[in-house]
């Protein structure tokens, strides 16, 4: 049989954090978690008082739609000891010293055995529904030995830590596409550049046979309405929601049968842009065919040649305080497509641009593969973790080396090895 607990007794809910006021901590917003990603980038804030408060080895729990839904489960993983605060909308799950072990809390947390009961017990107004805490408080939940906990977390964390390093490995493509631009239309910084004149221009002192343009010179917005009765329910959806801030690769989406009002069709590789308080940050590369919200710019360059320029472009810091500045309303802010066209634009030679166009694609390919392979890594892991959280697959007998034991994950029969 078994060994089960109910989940109070086994991990601690909400526990107790300690902060002095005007101290800088870490600081987890919510829409800095990845769906299927362990580890979140923290920043740095004051702590003035209230947020969930958290430690090292902590699982935050997202309680609120449709983040809970999506998936928004993370462990916070600072040195030991170090203490951090967040979101309001977390749930905090600490392991009990001798009774469980934090990284398989962190895995109980994403399994349905805590999820499901979390999502039915959601309540309140549409579109700010909270989970109940109560709904798992008293849950009976998989206990296993600690030994085994951490077999079991170790299986796992083999396909999480593929994840999370195809992860950064998107971010250091993304840091290089970015870093080229400044260099090479901002700084003027590019191959030869030290034997090009600089001629004035509306912008400055410009290289000699660049020009300034307009955004609307080299790239255009594409609305291509839909009603929801005409769309595939499987077709992806990205939502606001879906996409992240400050990063154009969207690994994340929905499907159709979510949608209730007239949405826009866009193609792989076309370019979005959220116009809804776009202070945000939220530019991405489509990964492939599907339907948006209304409220996203679809953009798309007037020849394939523009298209890493203009994606560089929407995708800077400097674009999205000019769209910022230049939003319409004031607590629901929306960039207008009509005044971002005005948006100066550096226009270089055509040798220049033929490189840095096709830097860009190869950029956006690679980043686009590396979605894919995360998405194939947490499709096996999923398959995987009810089926280790319950014991339907039984870990108890193998000898599997832990951290500190070996470099990585073995697994061997106790008698003999698996293959």
């Amino acid at each position: 049989m078994k060994r089960t607990m109910i989940f109070s007794d086994f991990a601690l809910l909400n526990p107790s954090v300690s902060l002095k006021k005007d101290v800088e901590y870490p600081f987890v917003p919510m829409d800095a978690i990845t769906p299927g990603s362990r580890s979140v980038f923290v920043e740095k804030r004051i702590y003035t008082g209230g947020g969930t408060k958290f430690r090292s080895g902590d699982t935050l729990f997202a309680r609120i739609t449709p983040c809970l839904e999506n998936g928004k489960i993370v462990q916070f993983r600072g040195s030991s000891g170090d203490v951090g605060f967040g979101s309001t909308e977390f749930f905090i799950f600490r392991a009990r010293e001798e009774i469980s072990d934090p990284d398989y809390i962190f895995y109980l947390a994403l399994s349905d055995i805590l999820r499901n009961p979390a999502e039915k017990s959601m309540s309140g107004t549409s579109g700010r529904q909270r989970a109940d805490i109560a709904s798992i408080r008293d849950l009976e939940v998989p206990a296993p030995p600690l030994p085994t906990q951490r077999k079991i977390a170790a299986i796992l964390s083999v396909y999480v830590d593929l994840i999370e390093n195809n992860t950064r490995r998107i971010a250091i493509l993304e840091e290089m596409a970015q870093a080229l631009y400044r260099e090479w239309f901002v700084h003027f910084r590019f191959p030869c550049s030290e034997k090009k004149s600089m001629v004035e221009s509306a912008l400055g002192m410009i290289p000699e046979g660049w020009e300034v343009v307009r955004l609307g010179d080299v790239a255009y917005e594409k609305r291509r309405s839909v009603n929801p009765e005409a769309i595939d329910p499987e077709t992806p959806y990205f939502g606001l929601e879906h996409l992240p801030r400050k990063s154009i690769a969207l690994s994340e989406w929905g499907t159709a049968k979510e949608v209730q009002s007239t949405k826009l069709a866009f193609y792989k590789d076309e370019i979005l842009f959220g116009k809804i308080r776009p202070y945000f940050h939220k530019v991405g590369v489509a990964p492939l065919n599907g339907v948006c919200s209304s409220d996203t710019i679809v953009i798309l360059p007037k020849n394939d040649k523009y298209y890493g320029l203009v994606l560089s472009c929407v995708s800077s810091e400097d674009f999205v305080s000019y769209a910022t500045r230049t939003s319409q309303g004031t607590k629901m802010p929306r960039a207008n497509w009509d005044v971002l066209v005005k948006y100066p634009v550096v226009l270089p030679s055509e040798q220049m641009l033929t490189y840095f166009n096709n830097f860009i694609h190869d950029i956006v390919s690679q980043i686009q593969n590396l979605i894919f392979h995360n998405r194939n890594l947490r499709r096996t892991r999923d398959l995987l973790l009810p089926k280790l959280i319950s014991g339907e697959l039984d870990v108890e007998g193998l000898a599997i080396a832990l951290d500190g034991d070996d470099d990585g994950v073995s697994v061997r029969e106790e008698e003999g090895v698996m293959s």
